[in-house]
């Protein structure tokens, strides 16, 4: 299956969500893979617990990982 949406983050949830913020503000919108959510939503367990995954347009690819560099760079 082909998609235009690349991933630009995996990880910790809270950085996530500073990336999440830094991209809105930017006018890209990331679509947000969070399974440990999307598990306990559906009634299932799930081990992966505080770890989301950050996909972006491969339009905005660019833009968005300099906002992850930038990010990760200062932790």
């Amino acid at each position: 299956m082909e998609t235009d949406y690349i991933k630009i983050y995996s990880g910790n949830a809270l950085i996530g969500k500073r990336i999440e913020l830094e991209l809105l503000d930017m006018g890209i919108s990331p679509v947000i893979k969070d399974e440990a959510e999307s598990a306990r939503l559906a009634g299932f367990a799930s081990s992966m617990l505080g770890t989301i995954e950050l996909h972006v347009s491969q339009d905005e690819k660019e833009k968005a990982l300099a906002v992850v560099a930038k990010i990760t760079a200062s932790l």
